[in-house]
């Protein structure tokens, strides 16, 4: 009976396992190809929305410039305890005049984002210890804190002893 019971649960088990990844999608599916639509100076905002869909980023400078992103993602193998491995990331920058025309066009995958450096110095803070401000700000923080001087007192009690 319980070898029966061992197969019928061992089946169980190998019957709902399933050995095809789990792919996560986020973004504009198949960007690559559809960016390949697009022409620049014939192509209009309309045509982008018809054939992209709204853009995940969109900032405006000198012309409207629309970013549209593909990113998928999958467990890795056992060995990495299932995190998450990138295996495709893809961005299209689009730049579109003030009369609608796509006037510019450029698409980055995985490979050319490796090669962007991007620079890692970082801006000192101008806000130092001994500065105008420091010292107005502590005084009003002590202020808000103990605004009778109560503590300033005992402090000074205590060291007296």
């Amino acid at each position: 009976m319980f070898k029966i019971l061992y197969i019928f649960f061992f089946a169980l088990v190998v019957s709902n396992c399933s050995f095809k990844k789990v792919v996560k999608h986020h973004g504009v599916p198949f960007l690559e190809k559809k960016q390949k639509q697009l022409i620049i100076d014939q192509s209009t905002s309309n045509d982008v929305r018809k054939i992209l869909g709204t853009p995940s980023t969109r900032s405006k400078f000198d012309n409207d410039v629309w970013i549209y992103i593909e990113r998928k993602q999958t467990q890795s193998k056992l060995t990495n305890l299932g995190r998450m491995k990138i295996f495709k990331n893809d961005v299209l920058v689009l730049e579109i005049d003030n009369y609608g025309i796509l006037k510019k066009k450029e698409f980055y995958n995985m490979e050319d984002m490796k090669k962007i450096k991007v620079v890692e110095d970082t801006t000192q803070a101008t806000f130092a210890r001994n500065s105008f401000i420091y010292d107005f700000m502590s005084s009003m923080r002590q202020k808000i804190n103990d605004p009778l001087g109560v503590r300033a007192k005992k402090r000074k009690e205590i060291s007296q002893r």
